[in-house]
């Protein structure tokens, strides 16, 4: 009979959280809502924090993708660039991908269409090798 509850001697309390085991842990749970003022959980259905008595907000949709773009936001700070030079390293990068692409999307049948294909790609890569110098050159000194 005592096999019947593993948690039999930890009794369950109104402010904590129950023992979850890891099989039983979903990203469910990853996404529960907390106060950000104490961080206790919330009750289900409540408004306020029963502890420091925080209004609960509600995250919307817009409110979702306003965090990807502060998310972009941050991204010059951890790179330690501004804004033109991360445009510049962005848009060298996408010069290289465009070189890496010319080659599986056009087909060379004669020694003429390979090197025009070759052309190309050597034009893509000096606008990356461009836009990189431009990113360097933009960079914030310390």
């Amino acid at each position: 009979m005592a096999d019947a509850s593993p948690h039999l001697e930890q009794h369950e309390e109104f402010w904590r959280p129950a023992v979850v085991s890891s099989a039983e842990s979903t990203e469910h749970d990853f996404i529960r809502p907390v106060c950000r003022n104490c961080g206790t959980d919330f009750l289900i259905g409540a408004h306020f924090c029963y502890i420091c008595g925080t209004g609960r907000t509600v995250v919307s949709r817009e409110e979702s993708s306003l965090h990807l773009w502060s998310a972009f936001a941050l991204l010059p700070g951890l790179l330690e660039l501004n804004v033109a030079s991360l445009i510049a390293l962005i848009l060298g990068c996408a010069c290289v991908v465009a070189a890496v692409v010319t080659g599986f999307v056009f087909t060379a049948t004669t020694l003429l269409d390979w090197q025009a294909v070759q052309i190309w790609r050597i034009e893509w890569l000096l606008a990356a090798i461009a836009l990189f110098a431009v990113g360097v050159l933009l960079k914030k000194k310390h």
